[in-house]
């Protein structure tokens, strides 16, 4: 499922136009994105959590030339699914 995929589920779950279904589905992703921007964790009950991880500067080799090369810190989205979704896909 797509983007437009879920927009189409939501409209007809809730019995909106797709135009109203879209802003619902864009406000929640918008708000997620910013909430992790902001450092901060995101947990929905069931589903599971949205956090922010950092991976700290290291080493690493160049396959090609086999040369060391240092890779510097990054920061990036992470989500940990929750135990009813585990179970749901089981």
């Amino acid at each position: 499922m797509n983007k437009m995929g879920l927009v189409e589920a939501v409209q007809n779950k809730i019995g909106v136009s797709k135009t109203v279904a879209e802003d619902a589905v864009d406000t929640v992703f918008d708000t997620i994105m910013k909430t992790l921007t902001g450092g901060e964790e995101v947990s929905i009950s069931g589903f599971g959590a949205f956090l922010v991880k950092k991976r700290a500067a290291r080493m690493g080799i160049n396959p090609r030339t086999k040369e060391k090369i240092h890779i510097s810190e990054t920061v990036t989205p992470k989500f940990r699914a929750g135990k009813v979704l585990k179970q749901a896909v089981k």
